[in-house]
């Protein structure tokens, strides 16, 4: 059925309505860089993510390296898969949207450098990606949500920082695994469950403990590779992905991490900062 010319004229109007108020919307809420503010946030390393289980909320969970201690993030179940994608290095057919948008700032010269948490704000936290455009002096700043911001730097190895009053948010959370793809990184340390076919076809050794996917910084240059298993870390065998993170979360202050691990038959001892690591490329990870 046909109708009258006159019956589209009230979508148009409609549709440029809600175009004026989103634009007069992100005007509204646009934001201003404090330099000051971005001088005193700390570096932080994303660790995992998974799900609150007293809210059912999707989180992710930034290891402080100062403290110990480990931050939760509320982010969104889209953000959460597409973290948990990038950090078991799932390589899909076709773009996701942060794959895009990793493509789009490399045809524009464009660097991810670091991932700015820098406020949490009635419950919903604040961010920034700071980028380096080619040929430009000083760095751009764009606002963003941190989730959307965890996304793209597990993709591009950027930074991640945040502001001491982020830290230091009383944020109660019950950590909760997403399924049996646990995934968890410390120490430049990428770590996942042994399964039987994974443990039959590297000939691992029956013991507890949890598989190294990936090595970066400082534990791949003290010899630590995908394949290996880790034993111990500082005297304690970790049976699951969290159990690894929380015994490198329980470093004595001042002290290095000791792991103890297996690798090509032989067992090995090696001692690493728990600083947040450089982060560089690496080999293909483990196929899981």
């Amino acid at each position: 059925m046909s109708h009258p010319r006159w019956f589209a004229w009230p979508r148009v109007l409609i549709v440029s309505l809600a175009l004026t108020l989103a634009l007069a919307a992100s005007d509204a809420l646009a934001r201003e860089v404090d330099p000051e503010a971005l001088e005193r946030v700390l570096p932080v390393e994303l660790a995992t993510v998974g799900m609150d289980a007293q809210t059912g909320a999707p989180i992710a969970l930034l290891r402080d390296p100062d403290s110990g201690e480990v931050v939760p993030i509320v982010i969104g179940p889209d953000q959460a898969q597409a973290i948990l994608l990038a950090m078991h290095e799932v390589q899909l057919s076709r773009p996701q949207t942060h794959d895009l948008m990793i493509n789009l700032l490399e045809e524009l010269d464009a660097t991810l450098e670091r991932v700015i948490v820098d406020g949490l704000v009635d419950g919903t936290y604040l961010g920034w990606l700071e980028l380096r455009v080619e040929g430009e002096d000083e760095p751009r700043y764009i606002d963003t949500r941190p989730s959307d911001g965890l996304a793209l730097a597990v993709r591009t190895g950027a930074t991640i920082a945040v502001s001491p009053d982020v830290l230091e948010a009383d944020v109660p959370f019950e950590y909760s695994p997403p399924g049996d793809d646990e995934v968890v990184t410390a120490l430049g340390i990428t770590v996942i469950a042994v399964r039987d076919d994974l443990r039959e076809a590297l000939e691992l050794p029956d013991e507890p403990g949890v598989l190294v996917s990936r090595a970066q910084g400082a534990a791949a240059a003290a010899g630590l590779a995908q394949g290996a298993l880790i034993l111990e870390v500082n005297g304690q065998t970790p049976e699951t992905p969290i159990e690894f993170l929380d015994a490198v979360s329980e470093t004595p202050d001042g002290e290095e991490a000791e792991i103890r691990f297996w690798l090509d038959g032989e067992e090995q001892t090696i001692t690493l900062p728990t600083d947040v690591p450089q982060i560089e490329e690496s080999d293909d990870a483990l196929a899981v």
